[in-house]
């Protein structure tokens, strides 16, 4: 290892796991008691003969003790903290990093508690705004954490990867040997009728749903007039429904989701997982993509799936031992909100608030959709990314229907900018040409940047009578 592991609340996880206390796990790995719960504390860093032997004796794989989700639970921390509610604690970033790394237990808490404190501000501006307009709000949820946040902090924090769902799903799409079919359509719908007694029928009449299913017929119907791409994933989750519902049962459960909103939406998602999965093995894909080194047009025509849907795919790529490259993942509406987001490298969203507007995945709405752009990144802590960006849009039933358009953003650090095609026309060697960007204004230690909306909660704005710049203030007070 090229640096010392301090991963004392990764260790206390897995002893929690096994039930066991400090005594009866140093006694089974061989160590004091006294060795452990310096190891714990982050008195000790995790060594190599520590690691292999929890690997042979709990069969633990060392990826768990790699994850960055220190970094990421401490930007998150830092968030809540930068809230104007909390601006006079002034919380500092190393007592953020004590409290996660010796108190993850309490670090979740004040996560959930957050949470629950902007979703209940959101229900109370809702609720108010029913008042002012007349119309009935029927009881209040309380004070709880939103369910599809929830939801998105699983994923987040899992990696992305759900390696039950993506071996099951590679497993089978083998089986039915769909990477070479003419047509992946036909192919599924072929082994449903054979393993199922399913018939699936492309139908005219649109009336709102893209695809149903009709158990008491056996017949699944799929709206003819979405795209081919559209119709296999669609497709692919309905068959993790009747193939791997146990599996994803067990992920949810291990999950602890607080509401059944979110152990719900958490099971469209984890179907919607394994049909990618199923329509982009694991191994085929990575090949594929190191092949043609992440041409992300070049793969949704050689994989026949949507741009969305490969980008979304190489954000998963983090099998243990197999690991593609570690890449983030935004999706993003028109008004600027988050969709979707994951971050397998140091780069971390804004998890509440707007994001930042030097960002190119904002500018992709001003190219024509399929068009990619790409950028050098740089974040305040001096690590650069190479950012890829892209707008889509979807499907309109008819005339009348608004149309749905969104930007994806894809990136990973600089380093890896050679496996990359899109890095090829940039100065990835020149410092100068790195666009500065922040999380959002919030936290953004930048002074200089003529794009501020309103100052870091960390900051006091000064006002010159006699001066005035892009940005009617400058920033003082607290490093």
């Amino acid at each position: 290892m090229n640096k010392k592991l301090y991963s004392g609340h990764t260790l206390r996880q897995i002893r929690s796991d096994f039930g066991l206390s400090q005594t009866d796990f140093a006694k089974k790995i061989g160590m004091s008691t006294a060795y452990v719960n310096q190891i714990e504390n982050n008195n000790r860093p995790v060594t190599a003969s520590v690691l292999l032997t929890i690997n042979r004796i709990f069969g633990i794989d060392l990826a768990a003790f790699e994850k960055n989700d220190l970094d990421r639970v401490v930007q998150d921390l830092q968030e809540v903290f930068a809230d104007s509610r909390f601006h006079t604690s002034e919380v500092g970033r190393q007592e953020i990093q004590e409290l996660v790394t010796r108190a993850p237990g309490v670090t979740k808490a004040i996560m959930d508690l957050y949470g629950a404190l902007r979703s209940f501000h959101d229900q109370s501006v809702l609720e108010d705004e029913l008042v002012h307009t007349g119309a009935a709000a029927e009881g209040s949820s309380g004070l709880r954490k939103s369910a599809y946040d929830e939801v998105r902090d699983y994923f987040h924090y899992t990696d992305n990867y759900v390696d039950s769902l993506d071996r099951a799903a590679e497993k089978l799409s083998y089986e039915m040997s769909l990477q070479n079919a003419p047509s992946k359509l036909d192919r599924m719908t072929g082994w449903l009728r054979k393993r199922f007694d399913i018939t699936v029928e492309l139908t005219p009449d649109y009336q709102g749903t893209l695809i149903r299913q009709e158990d008491y017929t056996r017949k699944i119907s799929i709206y003819r007039a979405i795209p081919q791409s559209t119709k296999n994933f669609l497709l692919g989750s309905v068959i993790a429904e009747l193939c791997v519902k146990d599996l994803i049962s067990q992920e949810v459960k291990r999950a602890r989701f607080n509401s059944g909103s979110a152990e719900s939406i958490a099971r469209l998602a984890l179907r919607n997982y394994f049909s990618g999965a199923l329509l982009l093995p694991y191994d085929e894909f990575l090949r594929a993509a190191t092949r043609c080194r992440h041409d992300i047009q070049l793969l949704s025509n050689v994989m026949d799936a949507s741009i969305e849907t490969v980008c979304h795919r190489l954000s998963t790529l983090q099998r243990p031992g197999a690991n593609g490259l570690p890449f983030y993942f935004v999706k993003i509406d028109r008004a600027g909100n988050v969709v979707k987001r994951h971050s397998a490298t140091r780069f971390q969203f804004a998890r509440f608030g707007g994001s930042c507007p030097r960002w190119n995945v904002h500018q992709a709405f001003e190219q024509n959709s399929n068009k990619f752009t790409a950028q050098i990144a740089q974040m305040p802590d001096g690590v650069q990314y190479l950012s890829v960006a892209t707008s889509v849009t979807k499907h309109q039933s008819d005339y009348l229907t608004g149309e749905r358009r969104y930007a994806l953003g894809l990136g990973c650090e600089i380093k890896y900018a050679d496996a990359i095609v899109y890095a090829d026309n940039l100065a990835v060697d020149g410092k100068s040409s790195a666009e500065p960007i922040g999380v959002n204004c919030r936290i953004c230690p930048r002074e200089d940047c003529d794009q501020r909306a309103f100052p870091a909660i960390d900051k006091d704005p000064f006002i010159d009578p006699g001066r005035r710049g892009i940005v009617p203030y400058r920033l003082t007070g607290a490093e």
